[in-house]
């Protein structure tokens, strides 16, 4: 690949991913029921140490996290 091909493509996946970064408030993660309690102390613990929202955890089994 030319070097002007891989700079314009590396320049363009930086804008796709500062934009898809831009586009959400809160990170929604739903899966199994037996990661439930690990996953919900993860959140909490995020939530206190970044300056970011605390993620919501939903349970609704594994196909339920495939859904979204």
């Amino acid at each position: 690949m030319s070097f002007i091909k891989c700079s314009v493509s590396t320049v363009a996946l930086i804008a796709l991913g500062a934009t898809a970064a831009v586009a959400r408030d809160q990170v929604q993660v739903a899966g199994s029921s037996t990661v439930l309690p690990y996953a919900s102390i993860v959140a909490e613990a995020f939530g206190e140490n970044f300056d970011f929202p605390t993620p919501v955890v939903e349970s609704g089994g594994s196909s339920g996290g495939l859904k979204r």
